[in-house]
């Protein structure tokens, strides 16, 4: 049996990050060596349809959705049975069955065994439904990346899952506030078998508690590595642990600020303050490491005003990178529940609708008109990536901590993001087709 992974792209094009999807290097650990198995990756690489195949597994998300139906269906046409897995058809099961001959819903560990002993049966069940088991000790097969582009940095994961229970948030929808950890004998073993010296973790939160957040620092401080990772505010209540990050190679952090409103902060469900941000920024900078700042703009307390102030509050404070995001109703999360019960839509699934270009608003805000909203964050999006806002920003630290290494990184990342900008917006998702 010869199976065919697939990694959608979003729009057409060719991003210049693309980075390794983790995803096919566990499915690939968990699938039997008599397999033969392949990866197309459609942001680095075209897809051969003609390529043969006994089996299409397709990874989708709500961004890749539109392109990820048009695969299937290629074929699907031909005979090729096809089985999607990932955040959205966990979180849209009806939806995504009506493109595949199988989803998955949840994680692969305990799946991707039994559809595979089905497929080579030729009995594809049409729902595979995940019980959430611990994570388990499989190493992630990297062989299958071997020969493709990527960007130099590998993923890694230790933990799933995340304890706060954000209303946008498709992780708390799938995993309902789960946290699952890999043993770091596990998580080293990948680390130390991958030759790159770059690393991201995909831990969606990775200060989960204090005990594996603190274990798993003293062991990368034993290696040389560099490393980056997503982190919540709260890490202000421990201050003690930033130094052990930077002793241990972190060089960014990624932060969710998400809001400098704190009725918008209540109503996600976080607690955060402004003070306690610009202590944040500032810790982690003292240290070395830079930070990532994301914000979302479009909850209902937000105005015509909260473009300029997000933007200020990003310049100030001299950012590594900053995401200023519409906000997205994601389905299967209460946000989305709640914004439909209010009637607020623009489109009832926005992300197969051929009226929606990458940078739209999807809803009605409560305090500006959905134009004004997708038109103040392009703006501010604009600005902060500017040439005059990356030079006035690096380089975001004090020059006794930052090195070549990090100079490096933060001119390429923010260069990068510019292009990303222009190359997406106004883009439709998919092939660019209707229907």
């Amino acid at each position: 049996m010869r199976i065919v992974f697939i990694k959608p792209n979003m729009i057409v094009g060719t991003p210049g990050d693309s980075m390794e999807p983790l995803v096919f290097a566990i499915l690939s650990a968990l699938t039997p060596s008599r397999i033969e198995r392949c990866l197309y990756d459609e942001r680095i690489e075209p897809i051969d349809f003609e390529a043969p195949a006994d089996l299409v597994a397709i990874t989708v998300d709500v961004f890749t959705a539109k392109r990820a139906y048009q695969i299937a269906d290629r074929y699907l046409k031909v005979g090729i049975p096809v089985v999607m897995g990932g955040f959205h058809p966990t979180l849209c099961p009806d939806e995504a069955a009506q493109y595949a001959d199988s989803i998955v819903i949840g994680d692969a560990e305990d799946t991707w065994p039994l559809v595979l002993q089905d497929a080579e049966n030729k009995a594809l069940k049409p729902k595979y439904v995940s019980s959430f088991l611990p994570i388990g000790e499989v190493e992630p097969d990297r062989a299958i990346f071997q020969g493709k582009s990527y960007a130099p940095v590998s993923l890694v994961e230790f933990k799933r899952g995340c304890r706060f229970s954000c209303d946008f948030c498709s992780i708390h929808a799938m995993y309902r506030g789960q946290i699952r950890h890999k043993s770091l004998k596990s998580v080293f073993r990948d680390i130390d078998r991958n030759s790159r010296k770059y690393l991201f973790f995909t831990d969606d939160n990775f200060y989960a508690d204090i005990p594996s957040l603190t274990a798993i620092l003293h062991e990368l401080a034993t290696r040389r590595l560099k490393w980056a990772c997503q982190i919540s505010a709260d890490i202000i209540k421990h201050p003690e642990l930033v130094p052990l990050m930077a002793k241990a190679g972190c060089v960014v952090a990624l932060i969710g600020f998400e809001s400098l409103d704190r009725d918008n902060l209540l109503q996600m469900r976080k607690g955060w303050a402004l003070d306690d941000y610009r202590r944040i920024i500032r810790l982690f900078n003292d240290h070395g490491i830079m930070v990532y700042g994301t914000f979302i703009i479009g909850y209902d307390h937000d105005t015509i005003d909260t473009f300029e102030r997000t933007l200020d509050f990003a310049l100030e404070n001299k950012l590594f990178l900053a995401n200023f995001n519409p906000l997205f109703p994601t389905p299967g999360t209460p946000l989305y529940v709640r914004i439909q019960e209010e009637g607020r839509l623009l489109f009832e699934r926005w992300w197969l609708d051929d009226r929606y270009r990458w940078g739209d608003s999807v809803f009605r805000p409560m305090r500006m008109t959905p134009e004004e909203m997708a038109a103040g964050c392009y703006r501010v999006r604009e600005k902060f990536n500017s040439t005059r806002s990356i030079l006035a920003r690096f380089p975001g630290l004090s020059y006794r901590q930052t090195d070549l290494t990090k100079a490096g990184l933060f001119l390429n990342a923010n260069f990068s993001s510019r292009r990303e900008l222009y190359r997406k917006y106004g883009q439709p998702l998919g092939d660019g087709s209707s229907g």
